[in-house]
C-alpha cells in the first residue's frame, strides 16, 4: 500500500518529534501462540484497511547447507509451487490471482519464507494452499527436470553475467572464511548441475516441518479468528525431529585478505567489508545500533559523509556506498563500496585509501552531537515509514524470529537507537574498522590480449 504525501510527512514529524518510548508504546497489538505440533504463530492487528499479509517463515537458507550441495533451499523455494496433494502444478497460484491477491516468496542466507496479501475475508484460502504444501508437496520429477534449467539460467542472468552481482559473489565468499554465509543463495553452478530431485525431497523433509516454522499474519484480523484458522488447516500436520542448526559464527580477525578480479566491466571499483557481529552474536547490542549508525552516517543521502567529502569535495570517487546487515542469524559484514573517479585520474588505491581516511576519522573524533542526532533521525524515520506497510511490519516480525531473536525488539529498537552516543560510534569503530578483520576486493575490467 502507498502512503500519500499527508500521511509521509505525518510520520516523518512523529519520527522527529516523539520520544522512541512514546513510538514503541504506540505499537499495534501483537498476540503471539503456539500449536501442538510447534508451529509458531503471530499476529499483528492494523485496522487501517480490510487487507491482510501472511507469512510462512522456515528456518532454513543457504547458510544450513553444505559444500556439494548448495542451492537446496532456494531450488525447494521453486518447487514449493509446483503441486501438492489437492492441486496441480501452478494451480495453487491461480486461485490466488483469481481472488485478486499477491503472492510470492524469497530465500536468504537464514530463511526461506511465503507470502500472500489479499482481502481479510479471503485469508482462510491463503492459509489452506499454505498448510498443503507443507503437508504435502509433490515435487514430480519432470517438474523438476524443467524448474532446475530454469534457476541455472536465473544464475546466469542475475550473477554470472552481471559483472557487479558476481564481485560481490565471490567477495562474500572471502570475506566469509568460517560460516556458511560463503555460500551464494543461488547455489553455485556446478551444485545445480548435479542436484538431484531425491535431494530436494531430504531438504523439504528435513526442514518443513510445522516445528521449524513461523506464521506472521499482519492486517484487519484478530488473533481468535486467526487461531481457529490456524488450527483448522495446520493443527493436524504432525511435528518431526529437525536437524541442529548451529549459528554461523566468524573469526573475529581472520587476516586482511584481498582478491582482484577481471570481469566485463566499464569502469574499476573496490568492496572493503570487515567482520563484525550482528544483533544476535553481539556481546552488546549497542555496538551493533552504533554500527547501523555509522553505516547512515557514511552513506545516508546527499549530506552524509562518503558523498560529502569524498564525491562532491575531494572529487576522489564517482559513488561511494557502506551497508551494514545488523539481523542475520550469525555474524554479520560491514561493506563499504566506491568507485574511482576516473574523469580526474584518481585509481583504486587512491579510494581505498580515502575510505580508510573516513575510517580512521571515525576512530580519531567521535561524531558531533548534532550529526549523530541528524543521522539517529534519518533512520527512526526510515523505520517509521517501513512499518506503514503490513507487509513490511510482517517481515520485520518473521525475520526476528526465524534469526533467533524476538519479534518483541522491533518496538524496542527506536529506544536502542536512541541510546548510542557518539562515544559508542567511536568506539564502535576503533573496535571492528581494523585490518585483521578486513577484506578486499579490486574490481577491474577485463585485461585485453592481442590477437
Amino acid at each position: 500500500m502507498k502512503m500519500t504525501v499527508q500521511r509521509a510527512a505525518a510520520l516523518l514529524l512523529a519520527a522527529l518529534c516523539m520520544p522512541p518510548a512514546a513510538l514503541a508504546a504506540a505499537a499495534q497489538p501483537t498476540h503471539e501462540f503456539s500449536l501442538d505440533n510447534g508451529l509458531k504463530v503471530i499476529v499483528r492487528e492494523d485496522h487501517r484497511a480490510p487487507v491482510v499479509v501472511s507469512q510462512l517463515w522456515y528456518k532454513v537458507g543457504s547458510s544450513y547447507e553444505t559444500p556439494g550441495q548448495t542451492g537446496l533451499s532456494h531450488a525447494l523455494e521453486h518447487m514449493m509451487f509446483k503441486g501438492s496433494r489437492k492441486l496441480g502444478p501452478g494451480e495453487a497460484s491461480l486461485i490466488l490471482r483469481e481472488l485478486g491477491a499477491e503472492e510470492n516468496a524469497f530465500t536468504s542466507d537464514d530463511y526461506t519464507a511465503y507470502y500472500q496479501v489479499l482481502a481479510r475475508d479471503r485469508l482462510s484460502v491463503a492459509l489452506e494452499l499454505e498448510a498443503d504444501r507443507l503437508a504435502s508437496l509433490k515435487l514430480p520429477a519432470d517438474e523438476f527436470a524443467r524448474e532446475i534449467e530454469v534457476i541455472k539460467e536465473e544464475r546466469r542472468l542475475r550473477t554470472d553475467d552481471k559483472p557487479g552481482s558476481l564481485a560481490y559473489e565471490r567477495f562474500k565468499a572471502m570475506a566469509y572464511p568460517a560460516s556458511g554465509y560463503h555460500t551464494p543463495t543461488i547455489g553455485w553452478m556446478a551444485d545445480l548441475e548435479r542436484m538431484s530431485v531425491e535431494e530436494l525431497r531430504a531438504w523439504y523433509e528435513a526442514w518443513y516441518v510445522p516445528n521449524n516454522a513461523t506464521l506472521v499474519v499482519v492486517g484487519d484480523v484478530s488473533a481468535s479468528e486467526v487461531k481457529v484458522l490456524a488450527e483448522r488447516y495446520f493443527g493436524n500436520i504432525p511435528a518431526r525431529a529437525v536437524p541442529s542448526a548451529k549459528i554461523p559464527r566468524e573469526l573475529a580477525a581472520p587476516g586482511e585478505r584481498r582478491i582482484t578480479l577481471h570481469l566485463k566491466t566499464q569502469l574499476p571499483s573496490l568492496m572493503l567489508g570487515f567482520n563484525v557481529p550482528g544483533l544476535a552474536t553481539a556481546e552488546n547490542p549497542r555496538q551493533v545500533h552504533a554500527l547501523r549508525l555509522i553505516a547512515t552516517l557514511l552513506d545516508g543521502g546527499y549530506s552524509a559523509r562518503l558523498p560529502t567529502r569524498l564525491e562532491r569535495g575531494e572529487e576522489l570517487v564517482s559513488g561511494a556506498s557502506a551497508w551494514y546487515d545488523s539481523h542475520p542469524r550469525g555474524d554479520s559484514l560491514f561493506v563499504l563500496s566506491a568507485t574511482p573517479n576516473v574523469q580526474t585520474g584518481k585509481t583504486l588505491a587512491q579510494a581505498e585509501a580515502g575510505l580508510w581516511r573516513e575510517l580512521l576519522d571515525l576512530q580519531q573524533n567521535p561524531p558531533s552531537a548534532e550529526e549523530l542526532a541528524r543521522v539517529r533521525a534519518q533512520v527512526i524515520a526510515g523505520l517509521v515509514f517501513e512499518r506503514d506497510s503490513i507487509t513490511s511490519q510482517a517481515t520485520a516480525i518473521g525475520r526476528l524470529e526465524t534469526v533467533g531473536l524476538s519479534w518483541t525488539l522491533m518496538d524496542q529498537e527506536l529506544a536502542e537507537l536512541e541510546a548510542v552516543t557518539p562515544a559508542d560510534i567511536q568506539s564502535a569503530a576503533k573496535t571492528f574498522f581494523t585490518r585483521d578483520r578486513m577484506s578486499v576486493a579490486h574490481v577491474l575490467p577485463e585485461e585485453k590480449h592481442d590477437e
